[in-house]
């Protein structure tokens, strides 16, 4: 299943829930339990799809993992082993040869740390458990699907991979922006799961096949896996629960995907056999038509895309050599110092950021998943993962959220040998020093020989010619001066002749020189000139990044000069205000450094720690400003106002939800110490009372749970009723402790008529309190149709809802 042809189509399955609400499945039961009390209803489905033309089925254990299961008496192996024997029944005896079961697992539904308490290790046992079932009992292979987190699908496909033989296919689902919820762009999916090993990777859910047609198409410029198209029936109509599109028009705008080269289609919510039966026929002919796809290659991770063939800074700043600071860090496991040192270099321009914490008396194996955390949760670069212990690398590796390198291979066998199966197994690129158990080269024609043995090397590993990266090494100039020239020849050749992407650690050419900047800026330029794309350097240095803009724009990769214009604008203009009033001394580097220094002094230390999701130092700062000012005093003038700036952010897309998160909790460690001093003086920070529920019958509870921690940082109490409320509960808390608003969440197109009962309840108890609602399936008309008093988006507009409606009770 793994060696698909990209002349093949393969048929998937459509909906599943909607199919059995038909057969009697009640509103909030979950269907993995249904299927197994009702197993001739579930065959009966899988049957009439695979009449309709499906050749993979989807077996019926969605949301069985161990976490949802709790509380059932069901066990893991029980839900799955029942459901997929019910699947492989039916495809054994549909009379169409050749139909296969797939193992359908969906997210845990919880977040997986830094955004939330689920850890990965627990995240990779959950799936460890489903996947191992689900091959026991006869799946032909794994989907993963309607997934948003790229680290929960690496916990999941890492699972897969090291606990089963079984295909893995995967499927996240994207919002209209080209994002996962969870703020995953599309490079970043397609080049992380390409590089992990999956089999075929896609899109599910959420949209329908016009809204999902340029997602697909910017997937295909990144993989040639094949691709996996399972889009919902159109947009649904939450009055009525109906998606808008009928079968034929599905087909109609499904085969279109085939026609730009994708292989595996079926259909997600709304869709039913007659809809695979229209896919079907409409994409019977034409195969020969469709196109061959060559993937682009990069480095990716959430947020961010460093393409290779461009030039992508390699921070240096996380390496503890000669830096006592950071040394210091390590062993205190001062995470907050660390963190800063990420978003500094982000800030500054870095591409990737280089992580090495070996230093004297470090556990660097313990210390590195540490460490990787840390980092992925303040900033969104990939990451180059530096050691020369394999045990070392592959603590990283197992814990970074997107692809990855690994420094550093050489061209000695035995270290080969150790990298490269670690580089396979885990979608990594490698950085490959030119050097081997000879030592250091001396010349160029030595280190480009040993940069095609780790290539050779490498690529019998199974590893993408395109995923590795050479240093050709630096040599301190004033030791070794004839070596410089030899680097750069190197870099040209390996460059040019061998196509190859180069790295150097630049500064070491000026180690032992006066004023080493300006060696280092000067052999940086060159080495870029000739090929380097990787350079490893400071980014916080002023000159070195001024380097790297300059270049960009000399080269064409910064397209109308737009960078360099904003990098260098206002310090032509500060350099114009100093002469017109007459100021003397150097007028250029050092005015743009001080207006720096000026700007930075401007920044509020506990609205920039909530801003940068740094908690430690947000409990820190309010722990010293609780000495100086008043508790209050403190929210209202410098937390709110920071959660506002994020608020900003997050609406104009400049920042997604895991910094969105980040933020909040970093609030949240400061208003712990504030609830703690108010308390003592007997007073209360709650600016009002809002109830939070998912209605009655659904049982999707992550969106709530993030508009709970940001609406608890801006002073709101939070009631939070949890998910599946009957609506006479609902009625009774509201009345009980005088509530003023109500939050009502819901998911599924199913439940959001429990959303106007639960309003009607309300409006017929006479309390007197005003509603919000929000959720994906809803639209703001159909809010105000149910009678709702609001609609939120998303969890930043629900901010602005509670200040409206809390002030306006208050006055």
């Amino acid at each position: 299943m793994g060696d698909i042809g990209m002349q093949d189509i393969i048929i998937l399955d459509g909906g599943m829930g909607t199919e059995l609400q038909a057969r009697g499945l009640a509103p909030g039961e979950r269907p993995e339990l249904f299927g197994m009390e009702h197993p001739e209803v579930i065959e009966e489905v899988h049957r009439n799809y695979i009449a309709a033309g499906s050749r993979v089925i989807y077996s019926n254990t969605f949301g069985a993992n161990g976490h949802k299961l709790i509380g059932t008496g069901k066990t893991v192996a029980e839900v799955i082993g029942a459901n997929v024997a019910i699947a492989r029944h039916a495809a054994e005896n549909s009379g169409v040869p050749g139909v296969r079961v797939a193992l359908d697992i969906g997210p845990i539904g919880e977040l997986v740390e830094p955004l939330g308490t689920l850890s990965f290790e627990d995240a990779y046992e959950l799936f460890r458990e489903m996947v191992t079932a689900g091959e026991a009992a006869g799946a032909d292979l794994v989907i993963f699907e309607t997934l948003t987190d790229l680290y929960e699908v690496k916990a999941a496909v890492l699972a897969a991979k090291e606990h089963t033989k079984l295909p893995i296919w995967v499927t996240m689902t994207f919002e209209q922006n080209g994002r996962t919820f969870l703020g995953a762009a599309v490079p970043s999916v397609a080049v992380t799961l390409d590089a992990l090993g999956v089999a075929a990777l896609g899109v599910n859910c959420s949209l329908g096949p016009v809204e999902l047609l340029p997602i697909v198409a910017q997937m295909m410029e990144w993989t040639d896996l094949p691709i996996i198209v399972k889009p919902n029936a159109g947009l649904p109509d939450p009055r009525t629960g109906a998606y808008e599109m009928t079968a034929e028009e599905f087909g109609t705008e499904m085969a279109e995907f085939a026609r730009r080269g994708a292989v595996i289609m079926g259909g997600c919510c709304g869709t039913n056999p007659d809809f695979i039966r229209a896919l079907t026929a409409a994409i019977a002919s034409g195969a020969e038509d469709r196109p061959k796809r060559k993937k682009r290659k990069g480095v990716a991770s959430p947020g961010c895309v460093a393409e290779y063939g461009k030039l992508n800074v390699i921070g240096e700043r996380i390496n503890p050599t000669g830096k006592k600071r950071l040394q210091q860090a390590l062993l205190e496991e001062d995470m907050g110092y660390i963190k800063k040192l990420a978003i500094s270099q982000q800030e500054a321009g870095a591409n990737v950021l280089d992580i090495n914490v070996g230093a004297q008396g470090v556990d660097e194996e313990a210390i590195i998943p540490r460490v990787v955390k840390a980092v992925q949760s303040v900033v969104d670069l990939p990451l180059q993962i530096d050691s020369a212990n394999p045990k070392v690398i592959e603590a990283a590796l197992r814990v970074t959220n997107g692809r990855v390198i690994i420094n550093s291979v050489s061209g000695e066998r035995a270290r080969m040998d150790e990298i490269f199966p670690l580089a396979k197994h885990y979608g990594a690129a490698v950085l490959g020093l030119a050097l081997d158990e000879a030592g250091l080269p001396q010349t160029a024609a030595e280190r480009v020989a040993i940069a095609e043995r780790i290539i050779e090397e490498a690529e019998r590993y199974g590893l993408d010619r395109e995923d590795i990266i050479i240093d050709c090494l630096t040599l301190t100039v004033s030791a070794q001066q004839e070596q410089a020239m030899e680097t750069l020849r190197a870099v040209r050749e390996v460059h040019d002749r061998l196509g190859l992407h180069c790295a150097l650690g630049v500064s070491n050419i000026s180690f032992g020189l006066p004023a080493r900047v300006h060696m280092t800026e000067n052999f940086l330029i060159q080495a870029m000139h000739v090929g380097l794309d990787f350079p490893i350097v400071n980014p916080n240095t002023k000159e070195i990044m001024d380097a790297v803009v300059s270049y960009r724009a000399v080269s064409g990769e910064d397209v109308d000069c737009a960078a360099y214009i904003t990098r260098f604008a206002p310090e032509q203009a500060e350099m114009r205000r100093r002469k017109e009033l007459g100021l003397t001394g150097d007028t250029g580097v050092d005015a743009a450094v001080q207006t720096a220094v000026e700007q930075a002094g401007d920044v509020d230390p506990l609205m920039d720690a909530i801003m940068c999701g740094l908690s430690d130092d947000a409990e820190r700062i309010t722990r010293k400003l609780l000495t100086e000012m008043a508790p209050m005093d403190i929210i209202q003038e410098k937390v709110i106002p920071a959660l506002d700036i994020v608020g900003d952010r997050y609406e104009k897309e400049i920042i997604f939800l895991p910094q969105l998160i980040n933020a909040a909790n970093a609030a949240t460690a400061g208003l712990e110490l504030i609830k703690v001093k108010l308390a003592e003086a007997g007073q209360g920070v709650s600016k009002g009372k809002i109830i939070l529920a998912t209605v009655e019958g659904d049982i999707h509870d992550i969106g709530k749970n993030i508009v709970k921690v940001v609406l608890e940082n801006y002073g709101y109490q939070i009631i939070d009723l949890g998910r599946d409320v009957p609506v006479t509960r609902i009625v009774e808390v509201a009345i009980e402790k005088k509530v003023g608003l109500i939050g009502l969440s819901a998911l599924m197109t199913t439940t959001v008529t429990a959303m106007k009962r639960t309003i009607e309840a309300l409006r017929e108890a006479g309390h007197d309190c005003q509603t919000v609602v929000g959720g994906a399936v809803l639209t703001e008309d159909y809010a105000r149709e149910i009678g709702a008093d609001y609609y939120a988006g998303d969890a930043r507009s629900i901010v602005e809802i509670a200040r409206r409606v809390l002030d306006e009770q208050e006055g």
